[in-house]
């Protein structure tokens, strides 16, 4: 039987554009955290960690990966946890603060990072990247910027 849904209402455009948002994010990433369980047995919280791991040449200190991703100081901590379980992540004590640590991949963290990432953008492609051209990426990016750079207002 079919799923019967509301016609469309009139709503004002910010109203429009905030429930769009919300309704992308939560799609795109429940579509990123099965795909990623399926073949990986990564949850997208723990990608995204790989994330920004992967993107930085050095060791990241804990404190910025918590303030780098969307997940709590202690999500964060559990999820190192988590990865370093699997040897995918290593924590040295940093040289410039004795009470922090940074974290890095290890090769296989890397390697699992590589592949996980392709799956991400092969699922994301048909409903995403594909349907959008570099105009509305890059809008999408700036609207992004404006809104992360205010999130504290």
């Amino acid at each position: 039987m079919p799923k019967k849904k509301l016609p469309p209402a009139e709503m004002p455009v910010a109203d429009h554009a905030f429930y769009g948002l919300v309704w992308a994010g939560t799609v795109l990433t429940d579509r990123v955290d099965r795909a990623l369980s399926k073949a990986h047995d990564l949850p997208v919280s723990w990608f995204e960690v790989l994330l920004w791991l992967a993107s930085s040449p050095d060791p990241v200190p804990a404190s910025v990966l918590g303030n780098s991703t969307m997940l709590s100081r202690s999500q964060v901590s559990r999820v190192i946890d988590a990865l370093q379980s699997r040897g995918l992540v290593t924590r040295t004590p940093s040289a410039r603060d004795a009470r922090s640590v940074e974290v890095a991949l290890t090769p296989e963290g890397h390697r699992l990072f590589e592949a996980a990432d392709a799956t991400r953008r092969a699922c994301l492609a048909p409903v995403f990247t594909d349907l959008l051209d570099e105009d509305d990426l890059g809008a999408l990016s700036t609207v992004w910027q404006k809104l992360k750079a205010n999130k504290d207002a």
